[in-house]
């Protein structure tokens, strides 16, 4: 009896280490199994564009500043005014620059004065000149005198030439302090707004080397210009006409819109960054922008219509060697070869029981989606983006109980086996 209940503990013992394996196999088998994440292959509009930042400002602006100096009397314009061309913007003291035409005109009379009295002197040594010949002619006179009377006229006539220079010296004198008077009034050169103001009335402007700025006007504020700066990486798909959306900060919701109008060549270098101005032309109608406004700015660099597009995520998976061999092989053998083209890619097919390789040629992007070229693959296709392994330690969970006693052979271990179900005892001594 002893023998045969040992044989009944061994016969259990084998059985349960078989139903064990049993459930190992399966479940190793079920979780090996990799899981294929797809996106699919579809029809849709697809735009390129570039992105940067740039700020708004108005299409002329012209700074309005003082040929002569003096204190500021009298200010006509202020803040937003609208002003005409020839309108008075501001009026300087005009006091010094009356005193300084009423002295140029002083000299102007007295150089006229000098003309006449130097006239007067001519002719009186014509006159001499002429009596001296009469009488050298009779021989009254010595030849001397004669000389001196030639000698005399000569420089009368000359002096008269001196003073008429000097009238004209005057005289554009007299002209420079009245036009110096006229400055004293400052009038707007173009029709347009004041944006800013930088003068008060009783300060003193200083007109020496530069003309210092009142004013800045700007001509019609309904077009402006925005000023995008675009990489060096990206300018060379930025074209002249290509439209463009921009938002600003003080209207969240609202896009605007507008074209480039032309890149600059000049170069702006900041902490190594090598960026080139784009001058993008804006409509403005109800004047909800403002010269100074920070844009953020999308100009659109290409456009496709009805292209067919497949996430950017399928054509950067590669799959190994390895995976290929979890998945069963690839279908249809490995991606052949696109030597030689363009812009080319590889999509991995997924048709339920594997995977393919297909060569594409690709189109532009917006970062997210790839327009596919050609007919490669069709729409609706399921294209591989990424495959999931199972984890290492889902391999190793069992159907049997999780106690590692009631696996282990009675024949094996010194720890005796439990008793089997029908309370028939313990084993032989």
């Amino acid at each position: 009896m002893t023998r045969k209940r040992t044989m009944m503990w061994m016969f259990a013992s084998v059985g349960l280490i078989a139903t064990a394996g049993a459930g190992v196999a399966t479940r190793a088998s079920t979780a090996a199994k990799p899981k294929v994440t797809t996106v699919e292959v579809t029809r849709g509009d697809l735009v390129q564009a570039i992105s940067a930042a740039g700020s708004l400002e108005a299409v002329t602006t012209v700074n309005v500043g003082s040929q002569v100096s003096g204190v500021v009397q009298t200010l006509f314009a202020d803040y937003n005014d609208i002003v005409r061309k020839g309108q008075t913007l501001a009026r300087l003291d005009p006091s010094l620059f009356r005193t300084q035409v009423e002295q140029a005109e002083a000299n102007l009379v007295r150089a006229e004065a000098d003309v006449d009295r130097l006239k007067v002197a001519r002719d009186a040594a014509r006159l001499a000149l002429d009596r001296t010949t009469r009488l050298a002619g009779k021989q009254l006179v010595a030849a001397a005198d004669l000389e001196t009377a030639q000698v005399a006229v000569a420089s009368a006539e000359a002096q008269v030439k001196s003073a008429q220079a000097s009238v004209a010296q005057a005289s554009a004198s007299v002209n420079q302090a009245r036009v110096n008077l006229e400055h004293t009034i400052i009038t707007s050169p173009i029709d347009g707004i004041v944006i800013s103001r930088a003068v008060d009335t009783g300060q003193t402007v200083a007109a020496s080397m530069q003309a210092p700025t009142l004013f800045i006007l700007a001509a019609d504020l309904t077009k402006m210009h925005l000023n995008a700066s675009i990489d060096e990486s990206d300018v060379g798909q930025i074209e002249a006409g290509q439209p463009v959306t921009f938002r600003v900060e003080a209207y969240p919701n609202e896009s605007f819109a507008g074209r480039v109008a032309q890149v600059r060549l000049q170069a702006v270098v900041s902490q190594n960054v090598v960026t080139y101005a784009a001058v993008i032309d804006v409509e403005n109608p109800e004047l909800k922008l403002k010269p100074g406004m920070t844009a953020t700015v999308t100009v659109e660099v290409a456009r496709r219509d009805d292209a067919l597009t497949v996430p950017a995520a399928a054509l950067r998976f590669r799959p190994t060697a390895a995976l290929l061999a979890s998945l069963g092989g690839a279908s249809g053998g490995p991606a052949p070869s696109c030597a030689g083209v363009a812009n080319c890619g590889t999509l991995w097919i997924y048709d339920g029981t594997g995977i393919r390789g297909v060569a594409v040629q690709t189109g532009i992007t917006n970062g997210t989606a790839v327009e596919i070229l050609g007919t490669a693959v069709e729409e609706g296709a399921a294209a591989v983006s990424a495959v999931t392994l199972p984890a290492a330690s889902s391999t190793t969970v069992t159907s049997a109980a999780s106690s590692p006693s009631t696996s282990r052979s009675p024949l094996l271990g010194s720890s005796p086996p439990p008793p089997p179900s029908g309370g028939m005892g313990g084993p032989p001594r």
